[in-house]
């Protein structure tokens, strides 16, 4: 079984720099064109399931990637993107550059970062989309040819993080996606192989 994970199109937000995490912010026009590129480029691709966060900006890119095609979408709350609290909306950029942020570490080193008090830690995080993984993905893996998962730039990292056995140390390993960027991983006898990490059809 082959596995594509994908991040949702660009949001007004993502142009803007800010932290979504678990806020629901809509594909901006360049966005909602991103994913209707990526769609009409994998229109040939067999795709037995799509698999997307409840967000709307994953949802509307799994529905455009879709198009016409009959291939069911089930939303699952275990892809939400991680909650960040009240550094929402913020702007990365001030935060990095603000040594008494929350958001020290979260790229840099990512098992040192110390949510807010409405935050979510990565472990929850990885430990939510491998219950996915290990409860969704795996117990189809002889029955479908291919699957894919329509998601965010850290929980798709945390998946990445199950597929490749690693560490939260290591949760931007292969780096941070772009927007409808489109990670391949085989599933074969048990063996996961990642056979693409910046595949983008526009």
């Amino acid at each position: 079984m082959e596995i594509y994970i994908v991040r949702h199109g660009e949001t007004v937000w993502n142009k803007e720099g800010r932290l979504q995490g678990s806020t629901d912010i809509s594909l901006s026009d360049a966005g909602r064109e991103l994913a209707r590129i990526t769609g009409k480029e994998l229109e040939n691709t067999v795709i037995d399931k799509i698999y997307s966060s409840p967000l709307s900006r994953a949802y509307e890119t799994a529905c455009l990637i879709r198009g016409h095609r009959n291939i069911e979408i089930i939303k699952d709350e275990r892809l939400k993107e991680v909650c960040f609290g009240y550094l929402e909306g913020q702007v990365m950029d001030e935060m990095k550059a603000n040594p008494d942020s929350h958001f020290q570490n979260f790229f840099e080193a990512p098992d040192k970062y110390v949510p807010d008090e409405k935050g979510e830690k990565l472990e929850d995080l990885c430990r939510r989309t491998a219950a996915f993984m290990n409860e969704v993905i795996i117990p189809q893996a002889s029955k479908l040819q291919r699957v894919m998962i329509v998601g965010h730039g850290a929980m798709n990292k945390s998946i990445m993080c199950y597929v490749k056995g690693h560490g939260i140390d290591k949760l931007w390993s292969g780096g941070l996606q772009k927007n409808c960027n489109v990670i391949i991983v085989d599933y074969t006898d048990g063996k996961f192989t990642v056979l693409e990490e910046e595949k983008v059809y526009y």
